[in-house]
């Protein structure tokens, strides 16, 4: 069993569950956080009865805990919704790995055809996962769907609409659990400014380094501006959203838009009401496109002192007065085993020092 994992059954400690040799989770900008469990399969008589334990049936919900000296964190909930078996004969080197994602699945699983009018973007949002029994911490936007203009149509799964609306708004979503198993679906502009949630450390002794390598990239071909203009729908008067760069707070003081200086320039095209909506829709695109520095790297639990989380902003020390300060985490995947919890990350970034 893992000595740094806690694995749950429908909120209850399960010593089947808990008998895992290796468990990954991944936490991914833009997806679903999925998890696999990987159990070693006693041959036995030959009947196999892990593979068809209850423990590990379709929906059964699973938690992944860890804890640190400082707190517990839930790395991801939600149901089982495959298993890839591996069998070997003689029964040596057999495994079983139980595949599932956190609760956003169960909004894929319906294609909808509904008509929303004369609500916001974020109001939709809002329905949709109160409706899933889902907390809500949802950003409120600009845009308006009259019902005798244009009304907001679905015609996909809820978590495919959501997705949609949020890139169209310049939002991230995504869900997080805390340790007490409470389920909150975020849908929010990237909040770029505040404290880090810990520090990523290369090149230092003091601080001691947490890091062995770190990777970075960057590429500056991508919008810097956007326009877009239309005319409402009874032909009367003009609807502008041109935007000259993303409106949210550059990671390092010198915006995207600066950098890459030059025309760099989308043009938005879309049936809208109202300068709100073509203006969020402008905006949206540029924050996306204002992500142009990645970084990657790994570190573990123990180097660190903590656990590293997509959605935060983390401290990166010892990168050079160009790249080092605050980045926002965009990927982890943990890999935890009964030696250690190693964590892959990638960090992204709107800008940079100087």
């Amino acid at each position: 069993m893992p000595t740094v994992a806690s694995i749950l059954v429908n909120g209850i400690a399960d010593a089947t569950a808990g008998s895992a040799v290796v468990v990954e989770v991944t936490e991914r900008l833009g997806q679903a956080t999925g998890f696999s469990l990987r159990y070693p399969v006693d041959i036995g008589n030959g009947d196999l009865p892990l593979l068809t334990d209850d423990t590990f049936a379709p929906d059964s919900e699973i938690s992944v805990v860890v804890s640190t000296a400082k707190a517990s964190y839930c790395l991801v909930k939600g149901p089982v919704y495959g298993q890839q078996i591996h069998l070997e004969h003689g029964g040596t080197g057999s495994t079983l790995q139980v595949l599932g994602a956190d609760s956003l699945i169960k909004l894929d699983r319906e294609d909808k055809v509904v008509a929303w009018s004369d609500v916001a973007d974020s109001d939709t949002v809002t329905s949709i996962l109160s409706d899933a029994g889902l907390e809500a911490d949802v950003d409120s936007t600009p845009s308006g769907h009259p019902e005798d203009k244009h009304a907001l149509m679905q015609r996909e799964t809820d978590l495919a609409f959501i997705r949609r609306l949020a890139r169209r708004n310049g939002c991230f979503f995504w869900l997080d659990c805390d340790a007490s198993g409470n389920e909150t679906a975020h849908f929010k502009r990237p909040v770029l400014q505040g404290s880090a949630a810990c520090e990523l450390v290369i090149n230092l002794t003091n601080p001691q380094a947490n890091l062995a390598g770190l990777e970075i990239s960057w590429d500056t071909e991508r919008p810097s501006q956007a326009t877009a203009a239309e005319l409402d729908l009874g032909g009367v008067s003009g609807i502008d959203g041109t935007t000259y760069q993303s409106p949210i707070a550059a990671l390092g003081g010198t915006a995207f838009a600066d950098i890459a200086t030059g025309d760099r320039i989308a043009h938005v095209h879309a049936p809208v009401d109202d300068n709100g909506d073509l203006q969020a829709r402008c905006e949206g695109l540029l924050i996306e496109s204002s992500f142009f520095v990645r970084a990657t790297g790994a570190t573990t639990r123990t180097a660190l002192g903590g656990v590293l989380r997509a959605n935060t902003l983390v401290n990166v020390l010892g990168a050079g007065s160009r790249h080092s300060g605050l980045w926002y985490c965009s990927s982890v995947h943990h890999v935890i085993d009964v030696t250690e919890h190693r964590m892959d990350f990638e960090l992204i970034r709107n800008g940079w020092a100087g």
